[in-house]
């Protein structure tokens, strides 16, 4: 009797566990044809800046927790669009030519219409996207990873600062009316 009441018990746990994890999921169809489509936005959920000045610097602020991770509100996209791409996110990192006056130039915020879009599938079939604006001075390439379920990693390299990443998701693009 014990070992059917532990065997039921563990099944539980493995049927809980399944249902957490695919939670936040897109099919891999509509990732496919979103990155295919080559218009959708990347929402980034954390940062992870890789100068470590800047991470010891906010886990000796009072009440921080001792992470290297920043967490975003999603408001921060990178707008992929056929004509355009419209990049808006934090930095935390060290800037090697500082604009002082205009805060606007120390994160990335830039539009772009003059780019190269190189997309790839890898052999675990996750997508490869590289983005190279010509016309934005201080960024040479973005590359941004999409898995299967549609969460996405994206890092920015950069002729001006270290480099950044950022973790989130891949969505269609919001149409304004």
């Amino acid at each position: 009797m014990k070992k059917y009441i532990s065997l039921i018990f563990v099944f539980g746990l493995l049927v809980f566990f399944q249902s957490c994890s695919s939670q936040n999921t897109v099919s891999s169809k509509i990732t496919d044809a979103l990155v295919n489509s080559q218009e959708f936005t990347f929402h980034a959920e954390r940062a992870n800046p890789t100068n470590y000045d800047v991470i010891n610097i906010v886990n000796s602020m009072p009440n921080s927790t001792s992470t290297r991770i920043f967490q975003l509100d999603g408001t921060y996209t990178i707008e992929l669009k056929n004509n355009v791409v419209n990049v808006t996110l934090p930095y935390f990192g060290r800037l090697f030519n500082p604009t002082y006056g205009n805060n606007d130039k120390n994160s990335y915020r830039f539009s772009s219409k003059d780019f190269t879009v190189n997309k790839s599938q890898n052999k675990k079939g996750n997508w490869i996207v590289k983005i190279k604006p010509n016309d934005v001075s201080n960024v040479s390439e973005i590359i941004i990873e999409v898995y299967k379920n549609s969460k996405a990693f994206t890092s920015i390299r950069s002729n001006d600062r270290q480099p950044i990443t950022y973790d989130g998701y891949i969505s269609k693009n919001e149409t304004t009316p």
